[in-house]
């Protein structure tokens, strides 16, 4: 009787107690389940971010009027911007050029042609649309060097592009141009020209693993960790050919290059300058709307980021060592900035988010200034108001030259 009674009070018989165990032991096994597919997933997004990526289709080309010259895109944020741009196809003319919207409705825009296209040319359907406008040194119509510069991992291929002083001198104002996240040193030629106007060479370098440059042993990113050395062996190569003040313009993840130079470099001194065009100023922030972006659930995004932080994850990854995000955060580091800093943004850019930007112009008030667009989307500004952009570049150019003459 007691027996039964300790039974009854338990409130649980044996029968109950085994499909307890086996409803535990199932449910362990399905977190185990959905933890391991996280992590699996987590992981796949952490090697996108670090893994160096060709240019993918993003637009349609829907038809060529070749007898009206336009082109006919889907729509979307960047095809219908106005400005100039280009578009990377396949077929007999790999590489055209747009310029205004002619037309629109919900789905399309049709925008003039700038290259021509006659009738036997034969266009991918297929494109991907792009802010570098120009492809090629020869198109600006300027005095050019290919160059290589020694990096401690090999060669990079450089484009130089020299300059006169008022004196009809060889300048000895440099400016090092610093291309972006999966494209190569083409993507700066569009900054050529304001340079060169105000007397100022211009030395469009390459880095490891974008395409150009030498590869490393893993062949990944290291989100400017790593690719500033690259470029600071640029700026011992031109200090060796006369330059006495050195400039430097970064482009989104360039951004980020440039900033770990202004950091780290040993030839801070020579350093005059930073111009940031859409830069990647904090990864975490950019990283984090790039998953918002992709629809990527928090925990997934969050367990990449620790993983490309991490001895373990890194490892995982195919990283030789982790992402430093402290040290790549330099709203952060803001203390620590000695040049001035000029920074291109636009609010709707779409990539990059500007927060970084707006935080780092609000911490260091005396040396950085920030200049927001509205609709010029991520590098494209210059595409989008090209007076504004030179104007701006050239005026602080004027600043700068005026405060170190006083």
């Amino acid at each position: 009787m007691m027996g039964s009674r300790r039974a009854g009070a338990a409130g649980v018989s044996p029968a109950a107690a085994t499909a307890a165990k086996t409803t535990a032991a199932a449910l362990a096994g399905a977190l185990g389940i959905t933890l391991a597919a996280l992590g699996a997933v987590s992981m796949r997004v952490a090697r996108r971010v670090v893994t160096p990526a060709g240019r993918t289709p993003d637009i349609e080309l829907l038809a060529v009027d070749v007898a009206a010259q336009t082109l006919t895109l889907s729509r979307n944020a960047d095809t219908e911007l106005p400005g100039r741009y280009g578009i990377f196809t396949t077929g007999t003319a790999p590489y055209v050029k747009v310029g205004a919207v002619l037309a629109r409705d919900e789905t399309s825009v049709r925008r003039k042609l700038l290259t021509e296209i006659g009738v036997d040319d034969r266009l991918s359907s297929e494109a991907a649309f792009s802010g570098w406008y120009y492809t090629d040194p020869a198109e600006l119509h300027l005095p050019v060097e290919s160059q290589l510069i020694g990096s401690p991992l090999g060669p990079c291929p450089a484009w130089f592009f020299p300059a006169e002083d008022d004196t009809g001198s060889p300048s000895d104002t440099w400016v090092i141009q610093i291309h972006g996240r999966g494209t190569t040193r083409a993507e700066t030629l569009r900054a050529v020209p304001v340079f060169h106007a105000a007397g100022i060479s211009s030395l469009l370098v390459s880095y490891r693993n974008d395409g150009e440059g030498p590869r490393s042993r893993t062949g990944t990113y290291m989100l400017g960790a790593t690719e500033w050395r690259d470029v600071d062996a640029a700026i011992a190569a031109a200090r060796r050919r006369g330059a006495r003040r050195v400039l430097l313009m970064g482009w989104s993840m360039g951004g980020a290059i440039a900033l770990q130079v202004a950091l780290n470099s040993a030839h801070r001194d020579v350093i005059a300058g930073i111009v940031l065009e859409s830069p990647a100023i904090d990864w975490r922030i950019v990283l984090d709307y790039q998953a918002q972006l992709l629809r990527i659930p928090g925990p997934v995004a969050t367990t990449a980021v620790r993983a490309l932080d991490s001895r373990w994850g890194s490892r995982v990854v195919g990283l030789n060592t982790p992402i430093p995000f402290d040290r790549l955060d330099v709203v952060a580091r803001a203390a620590e900035l000695q040049h001035p800093v000029l920074i291109l943004h636009s609010d709707d850019d779409g990539f990059v988010p500007p927060d970084a930007s707006y935080q780092l112009a609000a911490a260091r008030p005396d040396l950085v200034e920030l200049e927001v667009f509205q609709t010029a989307r991520h590098t494209k500004l210059w595409n989008y108001d090209p007076e504004r952009w030179t104007g701006i570049i050239g005026a602080w150019l004027e600043r700068r030259r005026a405060a170190e003459g006083s």
